[in-house]
Formats: C-alpha cells, sequence, structure tokens
C-alpha cells in the first residue's frame, strides 16, 4: 500500500505542476466549470473528512490506511481545485453542504463492527460518481480545468481499483 500511496502522491504533484502554467492566463470559468466546481469540491471536503474517521475508527489495517490515503490525497486534491477556481473567477463554499453534513454524521453513527464495510461500500459510490465527473470535464471543461480533471480522474481510478479489491 505504501508504493501505491507513493504513487498516488505523485500523481497529485504532477497533476499540481502541469496546471500551474496554465493558471497564469486563465480565462473566466464557464457554467459547466461552476457546475463541475460546486460537485466535486463538496466530494472531496467530505472525503477528506471521512478518511480521517476512517483511520481513527477503521478495524482493518486496509480502511485504516486507505482512510489515511484518501485524507490525503483529496486534501492535495482540492488544494489544486481552490487554485483553479480561485484564478477562473469561481468561489467555493465553506464548509460541507446539508447533504455531505448527513452523510458524514451517518459514517460518525456507524457502529464499529458494520464501520469497515459501510465505509468501503461509501468511498466505492462515491469514487464512480467523481470517476463520471472528473472524465465529463477533462472532456469538456475549459483549459485549466480540464488538466485537472484528467489527473485527478487517474488518481480516482486509482483508488478504486484498491476498493474493488476487496
Amino acid at each position: 500500500m505504501q508504493r501505491r500511496n507513493a504513487k498516488a502522491t505523485l500523481a497529485v504533484m504532477a497533476a499540481g505542476l502541469m496546471y500551474a502554467t496554465t493558471l497564469l492566463a486563465a480565462p473566466p470559468a464557464s457554467q459547466a466549470d461552476r457546475d463541475f466546481v460546486a460537485k466535486v469540491s463538496q466530494g472531496g471536503r467530505y472525503e477528506v473528512e471521512a478518511g480521517k474517521i476512517a483511520a481513527m475508527r477503521g478495524v482493518t489495517p486496509f480502511v485504516k490506511n486507505f482512510g489515511v490515503l484518501e485524507s490525503h490525497d483529496h486534501d492535495a486534491v482540492n488544494g489544486a481545485l481552490r487554485d483553479i477556481a480561485g484564478a477562473t473567477g469561481v468561489v467555493i463554499a465553506p464548509g460541507l453542504n446539508p447533504e455531505f453534513s448527513k452523510r458524514l454524521a451517518d459514517l460518525k453513527a456507524v457502529p464499529p463492527d458494520r464501520f469497515d464495510a459501510y465505509y468501503i461500500t461509501d468511498m466505492k459510490q462515491i469514487h464512480n460518481k467523481d470517476e463520471g465527473l472528473f472524465i465529463q470535464e477533462a472532456e469538456g471543461g475549459s483549459a485549466p480545468y480540464q488538466q485537472f480533471a484528467h489527473q485527478t480522474a487517474v488518481l480516482v481510478k486509482a483508488h478504486l481499483g484498491w476498493l474493488n479489491t476487496l
């Protein structure tokens, strides 16, 4: 898992370097870009918080380690998204919206003996949804978002691969 973590971290860092020059002359975001940011910023913030909970409450080493990975990787992705959003005039809502606040509360309330299975199912669900959003933006978003979405789709696919080994 450590080797996979290092590869995922390198992918996130490479994505940051690749789009950094694009941000210098970034055009304003389209409505589709704004909708994309609204959706994935909430999911990303949720994944960071859920990962922290899994790192503490997970029973198996896989869930604990995956929680750390989620929190780390999605924190980096969220930072990159904040940079692009700022450069293109998109405001990211602070905090979690009601849907993700409830989802986080539900995760916290899961009994210890069911936590790992619940968390893995939840992460599969959100990663499957996110993968589609990132692929769609990589194909149709404006330039800074396309690069970001393509690199993040690769990361999300890697996370799905690890989740689907269970």
